[in-house]
């Protein structure tokens, strides 16, 4: 049977292990962080999905937009465009979809206006 000094030991190492890993783990050490790769992919699926949301919502008020405004959506949108095809090849063809629909309509809007 063991004694208490290793027993008491035995704690004392599994306390300083389980510190020593939660500190890795908190400092973003990639080898002992599980979710820092689900971290920094999520972080880059809200940035282009924001992106977008941003864009595509202009659509509502296309009309009242400046020819300006216009062509900043537009040149958004073609950056935007190189993000969307790093997707996997189903959310590449949807995004890739809507985008074009929005960006249809804004270079619509913008033809119209500048025929006026």
């Amino acid at each position: 049977m063991p004694s208490g000094d290793a027993i008491g030991m035995k704690h004392i190492l599994y306390i300083f292990l389980l510190l020593t890993l939660t500190c890795l783990v908190v400092a973003g050490v990639p080898a002992f962080s599980l979710f820092s790769d689900f971290t920094v992919a999520s972080a880059a699926a809200q940035d282009w999905k924001a992106e977008f949301d941003e864009i595509c919502k202009k659509t509502t008020d296309a009309m009242s937009l400046s020819k300006e405004e216009l062509k900043q959506l537009l040149a958004r949108g073609e950056k935007l465009k190189a993000v969307i095809g790093t997707l996997d090849e189903t959310e590449q063809k949807v995004y890739l979809k809507r985008l074009r629909l929005c960006q249809d309509l804004f270079a619509f809007v913008l033809e119209s206006k500048e025929k006026e």
